[in-house]
């Protein structure tokens, strides 16, 4: 493109600069076109692929024949059962009631966690051990604390402690 004779040397600059990065941007935008081009030839090569693969019938192939089955095995004749030990455990006690006060929460703490460790199977789930915790709140702030915990799920619907 030509421009005026009295064309100022800084807009012919500026015309010629834009000029360039308009021709790299087209080459770019080519470059782009082709790859994209590529991939979606490609593409449409698998998905033919694809379609071919649904759409053909499935060969059958006969099962592999049944071997014949063992002749029946008799049980043995029955030993009889020697005389088991029962293991039996002590007894454990229940752990104190507890009022909440400051001077007997490690002893109570203590006491119902030997309890949850050394009978496990009596617990199913940490709700159960919950609960069972909750029935030795019985006097001062600890039966107030545990009749909170229990009007909370009365308004709410939900136990508020999960664990």
């Amino acid at each position: 493109m030509s421009l005026p004779a009295d064309t100022p040397p800084a807009v012919a600059d500026a015309l010629g600069y834009l000029q360039h990065h308009l021709q790299e941007l087209t080459e770019r935008q080519n470059a782009s076109e082709h790859t994209i081009n590529a991939t979606l030839t490609g593409l449409t090569a698998q998905l033919q692929q694809l379609t071919q693969l649904i759409t053909a019938p499935v060969p059958t192939v006969a099962p592999p024949p049944i071997p014949p089955s063992p002749p029946p095995i008799s049980p043995p004749s029955p030993v009889p059962a020697a005389p088991s030990k029962q293991q039996t455990r002590p007894k454990l006690p229940s752990p104190p009631d507890f009022s909440g006060e400051r001077s007997s929460r490690r002893a109570f703490l203590n006491s119902c966690t030997l309890y949850l460790r050394l009978a496990p199977e009596q617990f199913t789930c940490d709700e159960e051990k919950i609960f069972w915790t909750l029935a030795f709140f019985k006097d001062g702030r600890a039966a107030k604390w545990s009749e909170n915990l229990f009007r909370q799920e009365a308004d709410t619907g939900i136990f508020p402690i999960r664990s």
